[in-house]
């Protein structure tokens, strides 16, 4: 049977979502969780790869077993009880054998959550990127128009991290928007696919621009220059969140 699958994870304590030898991951608990409560090995494939403490609030993927019997709406539960408190998974249906959680994504949502207080919120920690230097709603507006210039189908090297063997590095990103409300700035940005690290490298040029560093029409020159070195900082992973996935 092959079932589609939706969970959500707290990825503080993981060391993100593929296997890796000796290290906590995602796929990992999930794998063996699933296999104790089939009752067979299971092969679990994602949509995509989170790095070492990156959250989900929707993370979809497949889950293959030659034996597994349980019916696709009782899954949830079943395995709920194998699972650890920071990993659940919630939703699940039977799939085609063609589906392929990676290959057939349209569209991701990442969101990228920042506390902006001067004292620390210990309820937040692990949660969102802490700065304690005031953004208002003049930053706020610069960092929209900055984002205007991001939107669009566009070579994005710039905001890539050096090392990655990505060789198509063009994106089409549909949406990106900067708000507040009260201490919280949310960061949401939706596209067909992304590069690494991309998410978190934006959200550190954004704040280049709140904090008076970068201009918003100069972040079309960092996307023309296609130099990462001309991009902000790469934001922490704390603050990120696969929000949501379109197919």
């Amino acid at each position: 049977m092959k079932y589609f699958a939706k969970i959500k994870y707290l990825g503080t304590d993981f060391h993100g979502f593929q296997v890796q030898p000796d290290k906590r991951t995602v796929q990992g608990e999930l794998c063996r969780a699933l296999a104790e409560a089939t009752g067979y090995p299971c092969k679990v494939t994602g949509c995509s790869r989170t790095d070492a403490g990156v959250h989900a609030n929707e993370f979809c993927l497949t889950v293959d077993s030659d034996g597994a019997t349980v019916p696709a709406d009782k899954l949830p539960l079943a395995v709920a009880r194998f699972l650890p408190n920071d990993l659940s998974l919630f939703y699940a249906k039977e799939c085609d054998e063609e589906f392929h959680p990676r290959y057939d994504v349209k569209e991701k949502e990442y969101l990228y959550r920042i506390i902006n207080r001067p004292v620390y919120d210990p309820f937040e920690y692990g949660r969102a990127w802490f700065l304690p230097r005031h953004i208002g709603e003049k930053e706020i507006a610069l960092m929209n128009l900055a984002a205007e210039k991001i939107i669009g189908k566009r070579d994005f090297s710039a905001f890539m991290s050096e090392g990655s063997d990505t060789e198509d590095t063009v994106r089409n990103v549909t949406y990106l928007k900067v708000e507040k409300q009260g201490d919280l700035i949310e960061v949401r940005i939706r596209a067909d696919g992304f590069l690494y690290n991309m998410v978190r490298i934006i959200v550190g040029t954004l704040t280049e621009v709140a904090y008076g560093r970068f201009t918003p029409e100069y972040v079309s020159e960092i996307i023309e220059s296609k130099n990462r070195q001309k991009a902000g900082m790469t934001a922490p992973p704390e603050g990120l969140y696969l929000n949501r996935v379109f197919y």
